[in-house]
């Protein structure tokens, strides 16, 4: 069972919203080649909100993502495709239900 995980909210400048979804989509990739990243969820919540969802198995699994391409590829991008800087949210996994 994964133990932590992160939540990303993430608010696109207007008329920028697409291409949020658009790097959002291209990340999954990156992510997949990260061996650390058990599962990884990117999400529109409204027309211009976005978030990342993903989970790992222990610290040293979030701390690789965390440090890893998708993370540096978001933070290069923020300034140009976002309202305003992400915010990372480190949370803690109570319970999961997950396909077998």
């Amino acid at each position: 069972m994964s133990k932590v995980a992160l939540y990303v909210p993430l608010e696109a400048k207007p008329g920028k919203e697409k291409e949020v979804a658009d790097f959002l989509k291209s990340a999954l990739p990156l992510v997949n080649a990260e061996p650390g990243t058990v599962t990884w969820f990117a999400i529109q919540e409204g027309p211009s909100s976005f978030a990342i969802f993903d989970t790992f198995n222990d610290e040293a699994g979030r701390e690789a993502h965390l440090n890893g391409k998708v993370a540096a590829a978001l933070m290069a991008k923020a300034g140009e495709l976002l309202a305003k800087p992400p915010t990372i949210h480190k949370i803690d996994i109570l319970t999961d239900k997950l396909p077998k």
